[in-house]
This record gives structure tokens, C-alpha cells and sequence, in this order.
């Protein structure tokens, strides 16, 4: 599963309102979408020379790909 379709299906179990209006979920998936990007590139680090942060500076990169839909989220294993 993908970010966007797991996003999408929250919005659409939620009990916020949005199932009358066309396009709602997407519209709030967006918004949502954005803000986490924002956050997370807030985290980037300046300088990734060190082992620390170019960890950090991967992480941030699979956590975009995922927020994207452009790469699969992990799948729990138990």
C-alpha cells in the first residue's frame, strides 16, 4: 500500500463529513500531504558529510518517496 491510498482511506472511515463532496478526501489529503512534507524537510540536515546525518538525510528521502506514493510502505511483519 502507498501513502496517498492509506491517507485517502483514513479520511474516508473518518467521522468528518467529506462524504457528500466530490473530491473532498483528496482535497483534505493534500492539505495533510503538504503539511507533512513541510515537516519533514524542516528535519533535513544543512550538511550530510557526517554518517549521522547522511542517515538522517536517507531517512528523509524514503519518508518523502513514501508520502509521494512513489515507493510501497513497509510491510509489518509479525
Amino acid at each position: 500500500m502507498r501513502f496517498p491510498e492509506l491517507l485517502i482511506e483514513a479520511l474516508k472511515k473518518s467521522e468528518i463529513p467529506l462524504r457528500f463532496e466530490p473530491g473532498a478526501e483528496e482535497s483534505v489529503a493534500k492539505q495533510v500531504t503538504d503539511l507533512v512534507r513541510l515537516w519533514l524537510e524542516a528535519h533535513e540536515p544543512k550538511d550530510a558529510s557526517s554518517a549521522f546525518y547522511s542517515g538522517q538525510q536517507k531517512l528523509i528521502d524514503r519518508l518523502l518517496a513514501e508520502l509521494e506514493g512513489a515507493v510501497e510502505l513497509p510491510v509489518e511483519q509479525s
